[in-house]
């Protein structure tokens, strides 16, 4: 796997966190960014959380490998230990991402048993020491993605406090999901949707400290709703799910959109753009299904749509199919388009 030299200019990567595709697990993987790469050359990737002991004793090149063309891409890392995360941000150093996150928002057992993701709303302090200690080894920007605060706490408190202690640990840049998380009785994915989004509280943290680029993150699912937010003076906008349930929609528009480029190519184009990726991936050993999964959504609300998905989640999982598979699923779409 090549990687080409990340931006080195803090500027570039702040525009590039006008827009962000969010980090998730099981999803946002190498095959993904590519995919999301080609539709969209300006917004800001990341990658699905790693958690610093398996970038230590993992396989390095699977966990954190990716293709040059994914830049500028971010990786997330999970933990809660100063001198673990340093060193698994100096071995991301090597990968040459363009930032390395720290998760302080996700809600799920694992990673409460780990003491890290959004538990750490309740440790400022042990979130300041990891920045620092990640800062202490790399020129890469460390950024931090959070809630607005876990349980019973109180939001308007905790969340100043908590932006306070960690920026003046040498972070300038936030993602805010707008919610609580409650890491008691909600599952992971009803934390994704049950409480209730606060973006009046992200906006006045903006109020408080303007030297710091915020992004907000929770509930949003159009390119309309990321505008206003700009707009309004945020300076980015983190969309998850949506990002990937209605690609096309999302970031066939962002680079026009938010960033004032060219517009991009059709879902069309972006399917024959992927072939030759495909190709090589199947030379490698790779399976169909692996890079399929996350294309099964381009043609969301377009004519065809349902035969494209059909015809991929039928043929891509069998033992060699290749890309044929892909331009026969085409074939559905761009005959419903004649």
């Amino acid at each position: 796997m090549t990687h080409a030299a990340p931006s080195n200019d803090p500027q570039a990567i702040r525009k590039a966190a006008r827009l962000s595709v969010a980090p998730m697990m099981d999803w946002t993987d190498r095959h993904c960014r590519y995919l999301h790469r080609l539709m969209t050359k300006e917004t800001l990737l990341y990658t699905e959380m790693v958690t610093a002991p398996a970038v230590i004793h993992g396989d390095r090149d699977r966990l954190l490998g990716f293709d040059r063309a994914e830049h500028p891409v971010a990786l997330q890392l999970g933990g809660s230990d100063p001198a673990q995360l340093a060193q698994a941000t100096q071995i991301a150093a090597d990968f040459s991402y363009d930032e390395v996150n720290l998760n302080c928002g996700c809600p799920s057992d694992r990673v409460q048993s780990g003491s890290f993701g959004a538990i750490l709303m309740e440790s400022p302090g042990v979130v300041a020491d990891c920045v620092r200690a990640m800062q202490d080894v790399t020129d890469l920007p460390v950024t931090v993605k959070c809630r607005i605060g876990v349980d019973d706490q109180v939001p308007s408190h905790v969340l100043p406090e908590f932006l306070a202690q960690v920026s003046a640990a040498g972070v300038d840049r936030f993602t805010v999901h707008a919610r609580k998380a409650w890491l008691q009785g909600l599952s992971p994915k009803e934390n994704r949707d049950i409480p209730p989004l606060d973006y009046a509280l992200v906006h006045q943290m903006k109020g408080l400290f303007p030297h710091l680029h915020l992004s907000v993150n929770g509930g949003i699912t159009s390119l309309d709703q990321a505008q206003g937010f700009l707009d309004a003076g945020l300076d980015g906008v983190m969309i998850g799910r949506a990002a990937y349930h209605t690609p096309t929609d999302v970031l066939l528009e962002a680079d026009a959109r938010i960033f004032g480029g060219d517009h991009g190519h059709t879902a069309v184009d972006i399917v024959h753009q992927m072939i030759p990726y495909i190709a090589t991936h199947l030379s490698q050993g790779g399976r169909l299904n692996q890079i399929t999964r996350h294309m099964l959504s381009l043609f969301q609300g377009r004519p065809g749509a349902r035969m494209w998905r059909r015809h991929l989640s039928e043929k891509a999982h069998h033992d060699g199919s290749d890309e044929q598979v892909v331009l026969q699923a085409l074939s559905f779409v761009t005959q419903q388009a004649a």
